[in-house]
């Protein structure tokens, strides 16, 4: 590949892992947040939105797979206990974390630096989940979307333009997407979406809570490369919740250091078991139709809202 090429599409990748940090902030993305909203009103808007999200990536990868681009599918695997297993400990370390590892970008570009133990305790988690669970070697399987027919990424991405057309009709959403304000879920996630299938094609299969992954693994292939992207998504993070007036820096105690490391060392192993963070799931296991990964994401919820019932006050 021509080195100015290479050069100008890891700037751009760069733009996009940065859009999506700053719509993480803009919108508070969260499973948690999402889970607790339909648990004390019974609405499914941030959930629903997530899953928007996911049908952005699948019409945009597929879409170009149809025009040429000759990328690589993401890897996807077998469901079996693990998958049950790592689901339900991502979904008690997020709980515990009060945030998912989504919500944990959102907190730090709010200022919560505080939830910096929390990749911490992610990665400490990826590196001890051998010795503690001595899990088997995960089984891949093909995305089901390898043998989709050619005009089905065009009649999805038809139908994702056309929905989003009509909330922009009804809501007059494009006058609220403004330099400073939050912005309504299905507005973060179609930005989130859009920016991680340009970030998928650009710079291939990423999420930071892979490159912790990888790191505990041993693999440092594109580590710095893959690095930059995840300070891009923070610095994105940092600039929306400074640009929104939210980035206030809050007190570091030593009570929150402990939870949010716990919790990030609780999805840690559940995301070496599934294996996938809930950024991987719903960016990479969903689009792709892999049922691990809405098996995943649906035990994920399913255990949050369990988690919140429990704990909610009487």
């Amino acid at each position: 590949m021509n080195p100015m090429i290479a050069g100008t599409a890891f700037v751009l990748a760069l733009l996009c892992a940065a859009a999506m940090g700053l719509a993480i902030q803009r919108g508070t993305t969260c499973t948690v947040a999402a889970v607790e909203e339909w648990r004390t009103s019974r609405r499914t808007t941030r959930l629903a939105a997530m899953v928007e999200a996911s049908l952005w990536v699948c019409a945009g990868v597929m879409l170009a797979r149809q025009l040429g681009h000759a990328g690589a599918w993401p890897a996807g695997y077998a469901v079996s206990r693990w998958t049950g297993i790592g689901a339900t400990l991502l979904g008690l370390g997020a709980v515990l974390n009060q945030a998912c590892v989504f919500g944990t970008v959102a907190r730090l570009g709010s200022g919560q630096w505080v939830y910096a133990a929390t990749p911490l305790g992610f990665y400490l988690g990826c590196v001890s989940v051998g010795a503690v669970f001595s899990p088997p070697r995960p089984l891949p399987v093909d995305s089901p979307l390898a043998g989709a027919p050619p005009w089905w990424p065009g009649l999805l991405m038809a139908g994702l333009l056309g929905l989003v057309l009509w909330r922009a009709w009804r809501a007059r959403a494009a006058q609220r997407i403004a330099l400073s304000g939050a912005w309504s879920p299905h507005t973060a996630t179609t930005v989130i979406g859009l920016s991680f299938a340009g970030l998928l094609l650009l710079a291939g299969a990423w999420t930071y809570t892979d490159v912790l992954q990888d790191l505990a693994r041993g693999m440092a292939a594109s580590l710095l490369a893959r690095g930059a992207l995840g300070l891009a998504v923070l610095v994105g993070a940092i600039v929306g919740g400074w640009s929104s007036g939210t980035l206030r820096p809050g007190r570091f105690r030593a009570s929150a250091l402990l939870r949010c490391a716990a919790g990030g060392l609780l999805m840690g192993w559940g995301g070496a078991l599934i294996p996938g963070g809930n950024d991987g799931l719903v960016l990479l296991g969903m689009p792709m139709l892999w049922p691990y990964a809405w098996v995943a994401f649906g035990t994920m919820v399913a255990v949050i809202a369990a988690a919140l019932q429990v704990l909610a006050p009487r």
